[in-house]
This record gives structure tokens, sequence and C-alpha cells, in this order.
């Protein structure tokens, strides 16, 4: 029997959350990710606009989250696998993420499996992100699952 590349030190991760990591919203930071991705939606950058409309004040596009989740601690897997693929991600948007914010981001390993591929054994690697702001509700929250081989 082959052995497994999910070690008890591996397993030991799973669950344990990383130090939060704490970021303010700033209108400088919604409009360079605006720019960066070419959104022009006034929403996201016109106070005046924003104000008349659903929210009440500037809000950052949902898909804001994805580039502050860079920002967050990541869990370590200490697997040796010398290569990683994006095996995708799901996500639940539960609060607008307004201006003004103070978000406090986790993750953790949710899951580790393990698959025979074509080029020997793949580790899956599945993580949860939360978003919680200021009053610690709950904002946001992700899956993503690296394949590492």
């Amino acid at each position: 029997m082959a052995q497994s590349l999910i070690t008890e030190e591996m397993k030991r991760v799973v669950g344990v959350p990383t130090e939060p990591t704490v970021i303010e919203i700033d209108k400088s930071a919604i409009l360079r990710f605006c720019e960066a991705v070419g959104d022009p939606n006034p929403m996201w950058l016109d106070g005046d606009y924003a104000r008349s409309h659903r929210y009440g004040g500037i809000v950052a596009p949902p898909t804001f989250l994805a580039a502050a989740r860079l920002r967050g601690a990541r869990p370590t897997v200490p697997h040796g696998l010398k290569r990683v693929l994006d095996g995708g991600g799901e996500w639940e948007f539960f609060r607008p993420v307004r201006l003004g914010d103070v978000l406090t981001v986790t993750t953790k390993v949710i899951d580790l499996t393990e698959r025979e591929g074509k080029m020997g054994k793949m580790l899956f690697i599945v993580t949860e992100t939360t978003w919680k702001n200021q009053s610690n509700e709950l904002v946001a929250k992700a899956k993503g699952t690296s394949i590492n081989y």
C-alpha cells in the first residue's frame, strides 16, 4: 500500500484559523481596485450618486474581496510538492463592503484530500476565508481549492 501524502502534521492544521488580518476600507483602495479592473460604476466611486441609491453610500465591488484576500495570512500546509493549480472557489456575500469598514480576515484549512493523477499523487487543500466587519457581522465567506502535485 502506497504511503499517504497527508501526514499527521498536516492534519493538525485543519480547522485552525490564521491570525486575523485587519483591512481598513478607504476610498483610495476602492478607487485603485476599480481602475485596475476597469470598473467605472458610480456606486463604487461617486459619493453623491451612491448616497441616492440602494446602499446609501459608496460600497466596494464584491470582487474587491478577492484582492483583499491576498493581504490576509494563509495557512501553511507542509507538503513538499512543487507545483500548484487553482482548483476554483465558491463565494458567499452577506453584507456590502462599505467605505470606512474595518474588516477582519481569517483563513483556515477545512479539508485535505489526495488523488492519483497522471503525474503522480495530487494533494487538494480546501481553505475557507471569512471577512467580518467592525460590528463582527459576517460580510463574506470564500472557499478555495488548491491542487498541489
